[in-house]
């Protein structure tokens, strides 16, 4: 029997969203409202797949059908989050090449790419903490070379 597959006809991310937390209020409620999905069922499948990771950001992407159904995928959060957590500072430098707000050493750096790896475009741990490194650099965070 061939089964019918459904027609998407939306996909929405949502970057801004806090683990366990959601409500149809902003940013969640105008997003989904305006695809017709239904807000509080997405707040309630949300928040319980969410419950272990309370106040942490865990942005979406939610895939609306054209039967107004849906499915989402969970990341993890943010890089810049993460490294803000690590140095344990509330945000990043506004001239990230003359104000440095802190420091954070490789292995951070490596614990952190591995950490985001799935969700990030890049084929080799390598890359990854390339692209984990320039965050850094671009939010005004020195990174401590190891000695080898």
């Amino acid at each position: 029997m061939i089964k019918k597959t459904k027609r998407v006809i939306k996909k929405i991310k949502i970057q801004k969203i806090n683990g366990g937390k959601a409500s149809p209020a902003p940013p969640v409620g105008p997003i989904l409202g305006s695809s017709g999905i239904n807000i509080m069922e997405f707040c309630k499948q949300y928040n319980s797949r969410t419950q272990e990771r309370v106040g942490e950001v865990c942005p979406v992407v939610i895939t609306v059908y054209e039967d107004k159904s849906f499915d989402f995928v969970i990341k993890k959060p943010p890089v810049s989050i993460q490294l803000l957590n690590m140095i344990k500072i509330k945000k990043g430098s506004k001239e990230s090449n003359r104000i440095k707000i802190g420091m954070i050493s490789s292995k951070e750096i490596e614990i952190i790419a591995k950490n985001k790896m799935e969700d990030l475009n890049c084929l080799s741990i390598k890359s990854a903490i390339s692209m984990v490194s320039g965050t850094a650099r671009s939010m005004g965070i020195e990174i401590e070379k190891e000695l080898k």
